[in-house]
């Protein structure tokens, strides 16, 4: 009732505000504006051979999957079923032409719960931006993150070596023309801190005094596409309830991001994606942290080092039938002052096949395989078969 009760909150919200109002679809419209309501039903039944942290157990994210036991979250007896409707997703895409180009304005959520609602079937917002000509400001896709190499899964979360997060943000394109794009934009910072074997202070927080800056290059071609996008981000902490919050300092956070789709005869493609950096792991799609003490004794933050990477094949059998197959992994060079039971790596594997028997409507099965291993070697891994009903609006 409560998840009810906020998606039609949301759509009286949307109806009342005057800047989207002027988006409301009529033929007698003289502005020509535009409305459009999206979405999807996605009902999910999974059948885990394992078993995850019963707070993420409607998706399959490596870091989730229990290690040691007892102890770890997700611990018990092999084997859980999971029905799940948290893919759900409902959208609005207004336009509006004016002298400087269209007024674009989009707001979408869907029923994942996430953070303080991990677990829960409720409203979680995924877009709230509006744009005019090469100017946008709002939640959206990062400039650092290719949405176009998520393969073709039915698995919500998707590969952990993937650059994927929404992100509030101011962006500019100067360029946007034949192809090619370039952006740059200032994008909301966020520490993810371990603060290590020798717990500092239980005060130690992330501090964010300067905003993230993020630059992409993309170049769309009849056979794919390409993009580099680079981020280059300052890591601050402190410890306010110490005298001058020490200890406090900033780290320097640095990443480059290669990625792109190979066309194949057909719908059929190769999705791939390269990215290295150093305290970069807020914009990771699973597990890691950006900073990290560097030692047990005498400790220094260090901004912790990544590589990730996925390789996926979709492919289309005929026009009511498709497969995706394809591997991911997130890893960390762990440093000096990190635990035992510190994220190392994440591996990730997937199969599937997916029906279309009529337009809009999907019903497939998926295969998937996950690994955590953990700083000292330890090792904890989950399969699992989901099969989704997808009916989209």
């Amino acid at each position: 009732m409560r998840t009810v009760m906020r998606v039609a909150a949301l759509v009286l919200a949307l109806m009342s505000v005057p800047a989207f109002a002027q988006f409301v679809i009529s033929s007698k419209d003289p502005n020509g504006g535009t409305l459009e309501i999206y979405g999807f039903v996605q009902a999910d039944f999974i059948q885990d051979f394992n078993r995850v942290d019963p707070n993420w157990n409607a998706t399959l994210r490596p870091s989730k999957i229990p290690v040691v036991c007892p102890g770890d979250a997700g611990c018990g007896k092999d084997g859980e079923t999971i029905f799940s409707v948290r893919q759900t997703r409902l959208g609005f895409l207004g336009k509006m032409p004016s002298e400087y180009g269209d007024i674009t304005g989009k707001l979408e959520a869907d029923l994942f719960g996430v953070g303080a609602d991990a677990g829960q079937t409720t409203l979680r917002l995924r877009h709230a931006y509006g744009e005019i000509g090469q100017f946008l400001a709002g939640q959206t896709n990062s400039l650092f993150m290719d949405g176009d190499v998520f393969p073709n899964t039915i698995d919500y979360w998707g590969p952990v070596g993937m650059v994927f997060y929404r992100n509030i943000q101011a962006r500019w394109t100067p360029i946007k023309q034949d192809g090619m794009k370039i952006a740059f934009a200032l994008e909301a910072p966020g520490s993810a801190i371990d603060t290590g074997v020798i717990r500092v202070d239980p005060s130690l927080r992330g501090r964010n005094k300067y905003p993230d800056f993020t630059a992409q290059y993309r170049q769309d071609m009849a056979w794919g596409h390409y993009q580099v996008a680079g981020i280059l981000r300052q890591i601050g902490y402190e410890t306010p309830a110490n005298p001058n919050n020490d200890p406090s300092g900033t780290k320097t956070g640095y990443g480059l991001n290669l990625s792109g789709t190979y066309k194949l005869q057909g719908e059929n493609k190769i999705l791939a994606q390269l990215v290295m950096g150093k305290g970069i792991a807020n914009y990771m799609n699973d597990g890691g942290v950006d900073l990290a003490p560097n030692a047990v004794v005498n400790p220094q933050a260090e901004a912790v080092p990544l590589v990730g990477w996925l390789l996926y094949y979709d492919h289309w059998w005929h026009e009511k039938l498709s497969s995706s197959v394809g591997y991911s992994q997130h890893r960390q060079d762990n440093t000096g002052g990190q635990a035992n039971t510190a994220f190392k790596t994440g591996s990730y594997f997937s199969v599937n096949l997916l029906w279309y028997p009529v337009k809009k409507v999907l019903l497939g099965g998926e295969l998937l395989w996950g690994e955590r291993k953990n700083n000292d070697g330890q090792k904890g891994d989950d399969t699992r078969f989901q099969f989704s009903a997808k009916y989209t609006f």
